[in-house]
């Protein structure tokens, strides 16, 4: 058996949905690329992009000895329409890929093994990446033929749509690679139009500093105010781009239950999030990536959502109990949220107003005739 053969054979045995092999000691594009969206400032607050440019350009730059890359992949893919979480504004909606356990948890486990079977049996060198070094995992996914990358700049899998977590381990053997896979993405932009924030200032181009899931995740500071509005109920991540491609139509159902959502994260009241604490909130989001955002940055993302959910009711247990927080952040996300609650409140009592008024035109019309 050769190595590739045993390396996806051994992939496929662990749970693996996917596994291709591609060289990454050659030139590629993706690296320009990565350059251009750091100049333009795209990168936002992630200063670590900037730091690590140069090692991130390459995966030879950051491991001169690399010669192969196997990218695995495994399925995530929800049960429902993740854009039907949207229509309920009393709920806060996150991210599909984090209603389950932490990924990284789940894949770097099984890619140590394969990495671990793969050393004994090739005797050559490997190191292991799961999102947590400077390593360019999508643009090594296009080059393994596993998928490309879309317009909106994510991966997209002819078979598993845009559900996909990914690994890589790159070794120093010298293997055979797979054909790499074409853009098959054609005229369509409905990642593009669907975006709330419009976050891409052109196909295969995001600007982060515009995108729900870098203010959610990544942006420490205030919400900028064009965008509360916008963010609707999302607090953790936003699945728009990708639950619109069409190629989800070829996608399947994650049959890791690692990557089941959890009852308590499909929909969970807002009312109930505003009030964790922070050891309330590291029971609750415990082995989820939710955690590592802190409960803070979390409340700033609940209380935006809050603000935008039209329920009065969510003003006196939801929202003034933070306006003298002392984190500056909570307390202006709470005031927002204040201020659109109280509009709305004001809205509802004219409109019954209205209502009572016509009600009695009507009965003293009646008592008229």
């Amino acid at each position: 058996m050769s190595l590739e053969t045993m390396l996806k054979t051994e992939a496929a045995a662990l749970g693996f949905d996917a596994c291709q092999i591609c060289r990454v000691d050659e030139a590629w594009a993706a690296g320009e690329k990565l350059e251009a969206f750091v100049d333009a400032g795209f990168h936002g607050s992630m200063a670590w992009m900037e730091t690590t440019l140069t090692r991130r350009k390459a995966p030879t730059a950051m491991w001169p000895d690399a010669r192969s890359g196997i990218v695995v992949g495994l399925n995530y893919g929800p049960d429902h329409d993740p854009m039907r979480n949207l229509e309920r504004q009393c709920e806060g909606n996150i991210s599909v890929y984090a209603r389950g356990k932490d990924y990284h948890d789940v894949l770097k486990k099984r890619l140590k093994q394969l990495a671990r079977k793969f050393a004994e049996t090739a005797k050559v060198d490997v190191k292991v990446f799961v999102d947590t070094a400077p390593l360019m995992e999508k643009p090594l996914a296009q080059k393994s033929g596993l998928g490309w990358q879309g317009k909106h700049t994510n991966l997209v899998s002819r078979e598993h749509g845009s559900w996909l977590f990914l690994g890589v381990m790159l070794t120093a053997a010298e293997l055979a690679p797979d054909a790499p896979e074409i853009d098959h993405c054609g005229s369509c932009q409905a990642c593009l139009d669907i975006c709330p924030t419009n976050a891409f200032p052109a196909p295969y181009s995001l600007d982060a500093r515009r995108c729900i899931s870098y203010l959610t995740i990544e942006h420490k500071g205030p919400i900028p105010e064009p965008f509360r509005a916008p963010m609707g109920n999302r607090i953790y991540g936003c699945d728009d781009c990708l639950a619109v491609c069409p190629w989800n139509k070829f996608a399947a159902t994650a049959s890791e239950s690692a990557f089941w959502a959890r009852a308590e994260l499909k929909g969970p009241d807002l009312d109930a999030l505003a009030a964790l604490d922070d050891a309330s909130f590291r029971q609750v989001f415990s082995g989820s990536p939710i955690k590592r955002i802190g409960r803070d940055r979390f409340l700033r993302n609940v209380l935006i959502a809050i603000g935008n959910s039209n329920e009065a009711r969510f003003v006196e247990d939801s929202v003034i109990p933070h306006l003298d927080d002392p984190n500056p952040v909570i307390r202006g996300a709470a005031v927002w949220a204040l201020s659109r609650l109280d509009l709305a409140r004001f809205e509802a009592e004219k409109a019954a107003r209205f209502a009572r008024e016509a009600e009695q035109d009507v009965k003293t019309e009646w008592n008229r005739l």
